[in-house]
């Protein structure tokens, strides 16, 4: 944070069209396998599925935590509820090459975007030796646009919004050398 307090850029966990999309899809469903006549093999793996979903979904728009933030120490990778704790990490500018916008395709026409950074090769590592050995096997497995190490330093922009022009904005003020690649 800056002497005053004043943080650059921060985003938090909230309503956006997709959350309300899913949120509602998924109640939609629970609401159908009440009342539809189902087998109930299906109806217990709609309510687990979809209902645990969409509960876990709504703690993590209303816990309104950090999921992103740029100030003076570097930028902050906010973790996913209900690891969030664990998952949160701040990396310092001066492990910072690069920021990188990159989107990776979930569904057909669809895209989830991303907000990612590469760190230096000296930078301590973000994840234990298994983080590390499941970030490889993801970015082999789903050809993600970014390496193994930029995937690991990598949050989907879900469940909260990101106002790009700020962000950009943001780094630019707080560390001009750092590059930004938007591949949006």
């Amino acid at each position: 944070m800056e002497p005053d307090g004043s943080v650059g850029y921060e985003a938090r966990y909230g309503w956006n069209a997709r959350s309300a999309r899913t949120i509602g899809f998924s109640a939609f469903l629970v609401v159908v396998a009440i009342f539809a006549p189902m087998s109930l093999a299906i109806r217990v793996l709609i309510f687990v599925f979809f209902g645990g979903g969409c509960a876990l979904l709504l703690g993590i728009v209303c816990s309104r935590r950090v999921a992103l933030r740029v100030d003076a120490q570097g930028i902050t990778l906010g973790g996913v509820p209900p690891r969030y704790r664990q998952k949160t990490v701040v990396v310092p500018w001066a492990d910072i090459e690069k920021v990188v916008l990159w989107k990776q395709a979930v569904l057909a026409g669809q895209s989830m975007p991303y907000v990612g950074l590469v760190r230096r090769p000296d930078a301590p590592a973000l994840a234990g030796p298994a983080g590390q050995q499941v970030a490889r096997g993801v970015a082999g497995a789903f050809h993600v646009p970014v390496s193994a190490e930029t995937l690991s330093a990598s949050r989907g922009v879900n469940g909260w919004r990101l106002d790009k022009p700020r962000f950009v904005a943001a780094v630019k003020r707080f560390a001009p050398d750092v590059q930004i690649d938007d591949n949006w």
